[in-house]
């Protein structure tokens, strides 16, 4: 089966490419890629105006399965990631049984494989059990198909376990993604400590919270010659450190989510629970440099961290709610209406931010339109307004603060191995 894709915005900036231009799809790979291509027998669909892109990537994702299907599931995450414009997702190991061994991960694996309308990659836990007492058999997990340990939602407290989960993740040339949280300085904490928080009558989590434990990891990340990823960062402090260690050659990479990039701590003044999330949202000038940093390259992805939950845990006190957006339909829309349309960010950054960037951490081969590569595609329709409607996400999780915000430049077009799973936000097949 040939199926040509015509007059689209073809940007992949891992092979340098912003054009207009064809792309031609063959048996499920990635045939040609030139301005202009033309065949006899071939499938054609117009993409005049579009952008297309390789496969957007999602690091940082909680797919709840198994243990928490009430939440998600494998297979309503994978459609959620479909109809977002995401291609490959990458799952975090907080799950019950947790992925701390390869048994569990083949079993996220194997039911990615078997349920998923995308590519479905487990994350094994730093420590059994996310204890964060003793290293999980991380030779086991790569076996099973991991591709990075973590124990995202619980940060890794004891200095020496960081240590030798560095140490013997180097072993395998794995990333440890890291979620940097000093508990004993935001514990009860509920939003960014400064002024919102007093006018709001909220405990605070200070920024400090964040940056000492970044200063941990990255100094410990110098010792062993590691190679430290700092998930969903969030402080100008935190930019900092990362941009100091960068200069004196430790290896270590970062994420943002698109809800620390475009909402500010004012917003928790709603008391909507849905605006409650690990780490907080932070004031105005650490969104701002925030913005700055990814635009200029110093952070690496953008991440969604999706964190689906049941609808009677955000439908409470603010101080009961659990933490977490869902955040993969809305998450390329967010960027592009919020950021890239009025100009703060260019359109290949951003592609590279949810391509090339996660791949180079991951060690993956999607993220580009390699001739003869799986055809994995994500096309965007910078024109299309719509409104952003919880009751009709595929995700079980339907906590956003973004409902009932009309955004503009959203995917039209999701293709994984050749096949369209997602069409205008609709699940194909």
């Amino acid at each position: 089966m040939k199926l040509l894709f015509k007059g689209a915005q073809i940007i992949d900036p891992a092979n340098g490419v912003n054009m207009v231009g064809d792309l031609l799809v063959e048996n499920g790979k990635i045939k040609a890629v030139d301005k202009e291509i033309n065949l006899d027998k071939a499938e054609i669909i117009d993409l005049t105006g579009k952008i297309l892109c390789p496969g957007f990537i999602d690091m940082h994702v909680h797919l709840r399965e198994p243990g928490f299907e009430y939440k998600e599931d494998i297979t309503t995450g994978s459609r959620a990631a479909a109809a977002g414009g995401f291609t490959t997702i990458c799952c975090m190991p907080n799950t019950s049984p947790v992925i701390d061994n390869g048994a569990v991960a083949s079993f996220v694996r194997d039911r990615g494989k078997r349920t998923g309308l995308v590519n479905v990659l487990p994350i094994g836990s730093i420590t059994k059990k996310q204890a964060g007492n003793e290293l999980s058999p991380v030779a086991e997990m790569v076996t099973a198909g991991c591709i990075a340990i973590s124990d995202d939602g619980k940060p890794v407290m004891r200095g020496d376990i960081m240590r030798n989960a560095l140490e013997y993740a180097k072993m395998f040339d794995l990333p440890v993604l890291a979620h940097c949280e000093d508990l004993n300085l935001s514990r009860d904490g509920q939003m960014h400590e400064g002024y919102y928080s007093t006018i709001y009558g909220l405990k605070g989590i200070p920024a400090a919270a964040e940056e000492v434990m970044v200063a941990r990891d990255i100094i410990l990340a110098g010792l062993t010659g590691g190679r430290l990823h700092i998930c969903h960062v969030s402080t100008s402090g935190t930019l900092e450190l990362i941009r100091q260690a960068r200069q004196e050659g430790i290896r270590v990479t970062c994420e943002v989510t698109p809800h620390h990039l475009i909402l500010t701590d004012q917003a928790v003044g709603s008391y909507d629970a849905d605006t409650k999330v690990n780490p907080p949202l932070r004031s105005l000038e650490h969104v701002q440099a925030l913005r700055e940093a990814l635009q200029e390259g110093l952070i690496d992805a953008i991440a969604t961290d999706h964190a689906p939950h049941q609808f009677e845990e955000k439908d409470c006190e603010y101080n009961l709610a659990m933490s977490g957006i869902s955040g993969l339909e809305t998450a390329v829309a967010l960027i592009m209406d919020c950021l890239v349309i009025p100009g703060y960010l260019d359109i290949e950054q951003m592609v590279k931010a949810f391509t090339c960037g996660p791949a180079a951490i991951l060690g993956l081969k999607q993220g580009r339109l390699d001739i003869g590569a799986p055809a994995d595609i994500t096309v965007i329709d910078p024109e299309i307004v719509k409104s952003v409607d919880p009751a009709q996400f595929n995700s079980k999780g339907k906590n956003t603060p973004f409902k009932g915000m009309n955004l503009k430049g959203w995917p039209c077009l999701t293709m994984v191995g050749g096949r369209i799973v997602a069409r205008d936000g609709q699940i194909m097949g």
